[in-house]
Protein backbone atom coordinates (compact mmCIF):
# COMPACT_ATOMS: atom_id res chain seq x y z
CA UNK A 1 0.00 0.00 0.00
CA UNK A 2 1.29 3.26 -0.76
CA UNK A 3 1.96 5.36 2.40
CA UNK A 4 2.64 9.20 2.17
CA UNK A 5 5.45 10.84 4.36
CA UNK A 6 3.56 12.88 7.37
CA UNK A 7 2.11 16.72 7.28
CA UNK A 8 5.56 17.93 8.41
CA UNK A 9 7.67 16.60 5.68
CA UNK A 10 5.23 17.58 3.34
CA UNK A 11 5.28 20.91 4.44
CA UNK A 12 9.30 20.67 4.05
CA UNK A 13 9.14 19.25 0.78
CA UNK A 14 6.66 21.94 -0.45
CA UNK A 15 8.60 24.75 0.74
CA UNK A 16 11.92 23.18 -1.06
CA UNK A 17 10.07 23.29 -4.41
CA UNK A 18 9.06 26.95 -3.77
CA UNK A 19 12.19 27.36 -2.98
CA UNK A 20 13.25 25.71 -6.08
CA UNK A 21 10.98 27.13 -8.43
CA UNK A 22 12.10 30.96 -7.18
CA UNK A 23 15.30 30.46 -7.93
CA UNK A 24 14.63 28.76 -11.45
CA UNK A 25 12.56 32.11 -12.27
CA UNK A 26 15.22 34.56 -10.64
CA UNK A 27 17.31 32.64 -13.23
CA UNK A 28 15.29 33.95 -15.97
CA UNK A 29 14.12 30.52 -16.50
CA UNK A 30 10.30 29.75 -17.44
CA UNK A 31 9.17 27.80 -14.65
CA UNK A 32 5.46 25.23 -15.21
CA UNK A 33 3.22 26.53 -13.27
CA UNK A 34 2.44 23.52 -10.28
CA UNK A 35 -1.16 21.74 -12.02
CA UNK A 36 -0.79 23.53 -15.15
CA UNK A 37 -1.17 20.64 -17.97
CA UNK A 38 1.92 20.42 -20.00
CA UNK A 39 0.34 20.82 -23.28
CA UNK A 40 0.09 24.10 -22.90
CA UNK A 41 3.78 25.55 -21.21
CA UNK A 42 7.44 24.94 -21.27
CA UNK A 43 9.59 25.56 -19.07
CA UNK A 44 11.07 23.83 -15.53
CA UNK A 45 8.36 21.57 -13.83
CA UNK A 46 9.61 21.23 -10.70
CA UNK A 47 7.20 18.33 -8.93
CA UNK A 48 7.29 16.66 -5.36
CA UNK A 49 6.68 12.61 -5.03
CA UNK A 50 5.32 12.35 -1.32
CA UNK A 51 5.86 8.93 -1.24
CA UNK A 52 7.09 7.62 2.49
CA UNK A 53 9.66 6.12 0.42
CA UNK A 54 13.69 5.87 -1.36
CA UNK A 55 11.07 7.61 -4.69
CA UNK A 56 9.98 10.22 -2.86
CA UNK A 57 10.84 13.90 -2.98
CA UNK A 58 11.60 17.20 -5.04
CA UNK A 59 12.35 16.60 -8.91
CA UNK A 60 13.09 18.97 -11.75
CA UNK A 61 12.34 18.38 -15.06
CA UNK A 62 12.68 20.04 -18.35
CA UNK A 63 10.02 20.55 -21.06
CA UNK A 64 10.79 21.75 -24.15
CA UNK A 65 8.21 23.58 -25.82
CA UNK A 66 4.49 22.04 -26.67
CA UNK A 67 5.17 22.31 -30.25
CA UNK A 68 9.26 20.63 -30.09
CA UNK A 69 7.24 17.52 -27.76
CA UNK A 70 4.54 17.10 -30.74
CA UNK A 71 7.84 16.52 -33.23
CA UNK A 72 9.27 14.54 -31.32
CA UNK A 73 6.75 12.21 -30.14
CA UNK A 74 5.21 12.09 -33.77
CA UNK A 75 8.58 10.80 -34.84
CA UNK A 76 8.47 8.62 -32.01
CA UNK A 77 5.02 7.28 -32.52
CA UNK A 78 5.63 6.43 -36.22
CA UNK A 79 8.92 4.83 -35.45
CA UNK A 80 10.98 7.28 -37.69
CA UNK A 81 14.19 6.52 -34.90
CA UNK A 82 16.22 8.40 -37.67
CA UNK A 83 14.38 11.57 -37.30
CA UNK A 84 17.01 15.12 -36.33
CA UNK A 85 14.10 16.17 -34.01
CA UNK A 86 14.64 13.12 -31.62
CA UNK A 87 18.21 14.02 -31.33
CA UNK A 88 17.96 17.35 -30.62
CA UNK A 89 15.11 17.02 -28.36
CA UNK A 90 17.61 14.86 -26.47
CA UNK A 91 20.14 17.41 -26.64
CA UNK A 92 17.97 20.14 -25.12
CA UNK A 93 16.90 18.22 -22.38
CA UNK A 94 20.09 17.18 -21.03
CA UNK A 95 21.38 20.66 -21.45
CA UNK A 96 18.59 22.29 -19.82
CA UNK A 97 18.95 19.63 -16.79
CA UNK A 98 23.03 20.73 -17.15
CA UNK A 99 22.00 24.45 -16.70
CA UNK A 100 19.75 23.77 -14.24
CA UNK A 101 21.81 21.89 -12.35
CA UNK A 102 24.77 24.72 -12.08
CA UNK A 103 22.11 27.35 -11.09
CA UNK A 104 20.89 25.67 -8.26
CA UNK A 105 24.17 24.27 -7.36
CA UNK A 106 25.41 28.01 -7.24
CA UNK A 107 22.45 29.19 -5.20
CA UNK A 108 23.38 26.46 -2.56
CA UNK A 109 21.05 23.64 -3.96
CA UNK A 110 21.92 19.98 -2.85
CA UNK A 111 21.08 18.48 -7.00
CA UNK A 112 21.73 14.98 -8.41
CA UNK A 113 20.37 12.64 -10.92
CA UNK A 114 17.14 11.20 -10.42
CA UNK A 115 18.77 7.88 -11.17
CA UNK A 116 15.06 6.77 -11.51
CA UNK A 117 14.17 4.49 -14.78
CA UNK A 118 10.41 6.41 -14.56
CA UNK A 119 12.55 9.73 -14.10
CA UNK A 120 14.74 10.04 -17.17
CA UNK A 121 16.61 12.97 -17.45
CA UNK A 122 15.46 14.85 -14.67
CA UNK A 123 16.85 15.99 -11.21
CA UNK A 124 16.55 15.46 -7.17
CA UNK A 125 16.96 18.28 -5.17
CA UNK A 126 18.56 16.81 -2.09
CA UNK A 127 18.47 20.30 -0.05
CA UNK A 128 17.86 23.55 -0.13
CA UNK A 129 20.46 26.56 0.67
CA UNK A 130 21.40 26.74 4.54
CA UNK A 131 18.48 27.39 6.96
CA UNK A 132 18.53 31.51 7.05
CA UNK A 133 20.56 32.08 4.06
CA UNK A 134 18.43 35.10 1.89
CA UNK A 135 18.75 34.36 -2.57
CA UNK A 136 21.08 36.60 -3.43
CA UNK A 137 18.31 38.58 -5.61
CA UNK A 138 15.77 39.02 -2.68
CA UNK A 139 15.46 42.87 -1.94
CA UNK A 140 17.89 44.21 0.41
CA UNK A 141 16.31 46.89 3.46
CA UNK A 142 18.07 49.41 1.82
CA UNK A 143 16.06 49.13 -1.64
CA UNK A 144 12.88 49.24 0.84
CA UNK A 145 13.41 52.57 2.31
CA UNK A 146 11.79 55.26 0.80
CA UNK A 147 14.17 59.06 0.83
CA UNK A 148 12.53 61.41 3.31
CA UNK A 149 10.12 58.91 5.16
CA UNK A 150 12.97 56.97 7.43
CA UNK A 151 12.04 59.41 10.40
CA UNK A 152 8.76 59.67 10.13
CA UNK A 153 8.13 63.40 9.67
CA UNK A 154 6.95 65.37 6.63
CA UNK A 155 10.35 67.32 6.01
CA UNK A 156 10.22 69.97 7.95
CA UNK A 157 6.85 71.55 7.00
CA UNK A 158 5.00 72.37 9.83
Amino acid sequence: MFERVGAEESAALEALAWKVRGELAAAGLPVVAPGLDPVLAGGAEVDIDDGADAAGGVFVAWQASPRLRACASRAFRLKQLDEPVLRHSSVVGAAMMQAITQVLASAGFSVEDARDEYRPQQLRILAGPPSGQRPVWSLRDDELALPGWQDGHDGGAG
